[in-house]
């Protein structure tokens, strides 16, 4: 990974900030750090969230997406929502073991279990720790059912572990692919994979019999009206059976390190995609509410989503909302 300098914006939890000299700004260097965590099942109550279970063996994300909503989470551990979310991964190392522990009660049910509900758990170290690939083998092994969301390719590595979730328990995979310009998805997503392999990987993962869908998220008013139709083509080509979008979200933080990136990669259009992000949350740059969170509201945002869901029928793509 190239050299970043250190940046991150105020941390609303901490009582001390850290300014650096222009010319002393260090490099925000890579870092693992273990998590003490005691369980690792996370139970969602959100009503418009799709799924009730949630296994997260990785917190930040080398992935490095300007508008990756999981930022604040690195605050409330006394980090940074920049550079420090995308170089500190802080890793479950016993994730393995407590999920055994949770599907070994008597009381599990066997419900379905989402690989990640935050950030990508097949990001860049999962290819040395492979804590990922252990955890889906417990899930197998007790028959529980999973959905992924993914934009890397590594996923490709486990399509047998993937496989025999299908046939015990159940298993769907949706890979993450908002843009379809190489350009633009390098300036907001710059450490994944580019469109054009994740779409291969979708190719791949059909091709081994697998259930696969495309999640064109974040939907960003101003730039994807000419993406989204090109990207559910090339999904429709590589053989995925449905398609979910998501507005662009920007929580706390978020909106910092985003707006910073869309102004450096598209100083041409990031007043007219802050005001149309104003317009479908009435005002603000985000809103919280359920229901209202992933679609926004008002005229322009429903017109984004009706033309969506349009093309996506026109090719055949179900719509497919149980990963947020």
């Amino acid at each position: 990974m190239r050299s970043l300098p250190v940046h991150n914006p105020p941390n609303p939890f901490a009582s001390t900030r850290v300014e650096y000299d222009e010319e002393l700004v260090p490099d925000a260097g890579y870092t693992l750090l273990d998590d003490a965590s005691k369980s690792i099942l996370s139970k969602n109550s959100s009503p418009d969230i799709g799924f009730t279970y949630s296994v997260n063996p990785y917190r930040g994300c080398m992935h490095a997406c300007a508008y990756c909503y999981a930022r604040p989470g690195h605050e409330y551990l006394g980090m940074g929502a920049g550079t420090d979310f995308d170089r500190k991964i802080v890793v479950k190392r016993e994730a393995p073991r407590l999920l055994r522990e949770a599907l070994s009660k008597r009381s599990w049910k066997r419900e379905r279990v989402i690989f990640s509900g935050v950030t990508d758990c097949y990001q860049a170290v999962e290819k040395e720790l492979r804590i990922t690939r252990e955890c889906l083998e417990i899930c197998a092994e007790f028959r529980t059912p999973v959905g992924l969301i993914s934009k890397s390719a590594l996923v490709e590595r486990d399509i047998d572990v993937f496989l025999e979730l299908q046939k015990r328990a159940g298993f769907h995979v949706s890979v993450s692919l908002p843009f379809f310009d190489a350009e633009l998805a390098r300036a907001l997503e710059p450490y994944a994979p580019s469109p054009e392999r994740r779409l291969r990987t979708v190719e791949r993962l059909v091709a081994a019999g697998l259930d696969v869908s495309v999640n064109v998220a974040p939907l960003i008013p101003g730039v994807s009206e000419s993406e989204y139709a090109r990207v559910l083509h090339g999904a429709h080509q590589a053989g995925a059976r449905s398609a979910s979008g998501i507005l662009l979200r920007l929580p706390g933080s978020v909106a910092a390190v985003c707006e910073t990136r869309i102004r450096e990669a598209l100083p041409g259009r990031a007043e007219k995609i802050l005001r149309r992000l104003r317009e479908a949350h009435g005002g603000s740059l985000y809103r919280s509410d359920w229901g209202t969170r992933h679609r926004g509201g008002g005229n322009y945002a429903g017109m984004l989503f009706s033309l969506f869901e349009a093309k996506a029928r026109e090719l055949g793509l179900e719509p497919h909302h149980d990963m947020r």
